[in-house]
Formats: structure tokens, C-alpha cells, sequence
């Protein structure tokens, strides 16, 4: 299975929406394009959608991480939306939610970045 990934914007919040598997595989891929978006002027906030992400191994768990590190440096926030549960094991193992909210949907994600401005 391959990766589809769909960008938009909202305000100064990039939202990514990945389907399909972020692996060793599609890692790269997704890297360069999410930094392209993250160096864009007013790009300040991410909101990573994994509705329908089936699949990430530490190669993506690397990618997130990553892009954390990208955003807490522009002064932003990161957070994540729409995790189904295999996923969302693997990133409660990670201790990803520690340093990065999750919420049920994309809205709420939305509207708790717009009160964070």
C-alpha cells in the first residue's frame, strides 16, 4: 500500500491528512514535502489528520518528531487528530502525548490552535 497526503490551510495552521502507510518507505517523501509547507510564510501551527492512516512504523514516528521539533521552533504548536487505534498505540508507546495534544477531529483540533493564538 502506498501514502497519500493532502495539505491545507486554516489561518496560520497547516493540516496534513494522511492516508494509506507512513513507513521507511514513504517517510522520505513525506518529510520534504511537510517542511516545504512548514517553511512557507504564515505557516505557524501543524494539525496532523490520520483518519485513515493504516499503518507507521519509527520511520514515521521519526517524521512526526521531527516536524515537532520544526514547529515548536516557528513558535507554533503541533497536534494530532483522528487517530485510529493501531496508531494510536504505537504513539501512546512512543510517549508521543506527552508532548503533543490528540483530539477526536479535526475540528476540535482547529478550534483549540485558533484559542492557542
Amino acid at each position: 500500500m502506498n501514502l497519500h497526503m493532502e495539505t491545507a490551510r486554516h489561518r496560520e495552521t497547516l493540516i496534513v491528512r494522511l492516508s494509506g502507510e507512513l513507513d521507511h518507505h514513504t517517510a522520505d517523501m513525506v518529510r520534504m514535502r511537510m517542511d516545504e509547507e512548514i517553511g512557507r510564510e504564515g505557516c505557524r501551527n501543524l494539525l496532523l489528520s490520520l483518519k485513515s492512516l493504516q499503518f507507521m512504523d519509527s520511520s514515521g514516528l521519526g517524521v512526526i518528531l521531527g516536524r515537532y521539533k520544526l514547529i515548536k521552533q516557528k513558535g507554533g504548536k503541533m497536534v494530532v487528530s483522528d487517530v485510529n487505534p493501531p496508531v494510536f498505540r504505537l504513539l501512546e508507546m512512543s510517549g508521543l502525548f506527552k508532548i503533543m495534544s490528540i483530539y477526536e477531529n479535526e475540528s476540535s483540533a482547529l478550534s483549540e490552535l485558533e484559542v492557542a493564538l
